[in-house]
């Protein structure tokens, strides 16, 4: 795991991040006001931060990490993203998550607060909600933006 990032630049992506609450929900939709889905709120809070993405990302449909296979979201943040101690996670740090134990990793969010996180969630859009114990309990990896790329 690499070093912590410093708290400035959390609140940086957190300033970012809660510029996109009330963007309604869109599959693989990715701008702010417009649409946006899980990911593409990460991929948002990225170009802000650091202008073009760092990959091409296919098309994909809504259920892509049904049925098992890779874990592609895991694997996009081990490769972009410093990874962190999800014991030590603080506000500005991606939070990833599956929705049952034996599923791929699916669904991304900035934690805002100890107790906060902002996520696009479908049928909803971009809010800032209470990471509850149930959500806390699917937390499959926590990340943070590089500082540089």
């Amino acid at each position: 795991m690499a070093a912590r990032l410093s708290p400035e630049f959390g609140a940086r992506v957190l300033v970012e991040a809660r510029s996109w609450i009330g963007t309604p929900y869109r599959h693989q939709a990715s701008t702010k006001g417009a649409g946006a889905d899980c990911l593409g709120l990460v991929r948002g809070v990225w170009r802000a931060l650091y202008g073009a993405e760092p990959q091409e990302l296919p098309p994909y449909s809504a259920d892509w990490a049904e049925s098992g296979g890779p874990e592609t979201l895991l694997e996009a943040g081990q490769r972009w993203l410093t990874t962190c101690d999800p014991a030590s996670a603080r506000p500005g740090d991606i939070l990833v998550f599956r929705w049952r134990d034996s599923a791929p990793a699916k669904h991304a969010g900035v934690l805002s607060a100890p107790d906060r996180l902002i996520h696009a969630y479908e049928r909803v859009g971009v809010v800032e909600s209470p990471l509850v114990p149930a959500w806390r309990r699917r937390i499959a990896a926590v990340f943070a933006f590089p500082e540089t790329v």
